[in-house]
């Protein structure tokens, strides 16, 4: 089964998923979804249908000090919705700080253009929380 990555944002949505035997994670695309979680669920169900996915794990936005923030309210909102409306997946939240600093730190890196930067650093970020979740689940077996 795969799981799939997501970093939560009012305006866009980065997601991404690992491949069937949890080895690695590809970005998939950037939902630019304007606050609309409907649009979001609903893309969520073609991925369902498209691939087998057992897990979905969601970046949690804390502040650097480790307390909440606006931002980790809206997507423990989100993250009650995953839960409700797929609860016969497992639904994981982890730490996301730094994943867009990551991102950013990726794309100047590989010298990607400044204009194309904001539709893919979403992407890049749900590709790290993917990645993070599955060094946790590894280093757990």
């Amino acid at each position: 089964m795969r799981i799939l990555g997501i970093d939560y944002g009012q305006m866009r949505v980065g997601i991404a998923i690992s491949d069937p035997l949890n080895i690695t994670a590809q970005g998939l695309e950037t939902i630019h979804c304007n606050g609309s979680d409907k649009y979001i669920l609903k893309k969520i169900d073609e991925y369902l249908e498209k691939y087998e996915i057992g897990t979905i794990v969601i970046g949690m936005p804390f502040n650097m000090n480790g307390t909440k923030s606006e931002r980790t309210k809206a997507t423990e909102n989100f993250l009650h919705k995953l839960k409700c409306k797929y609860n016969n997946l497992q639904i994981i939240a982890i730490d996301e700080r730094l994943t867009t600093v990551a991102a950013h730190k990726t794309m100047n890196f590989l010298d990607v253009n400044k204009n194309k930067k904001k539709n893919i650093v979403d992407t890049i970020s749900a590709v790290y929380i993917l990645e993070t979740y599955m060094g946790k689940i590894k280093n757990i077996k």
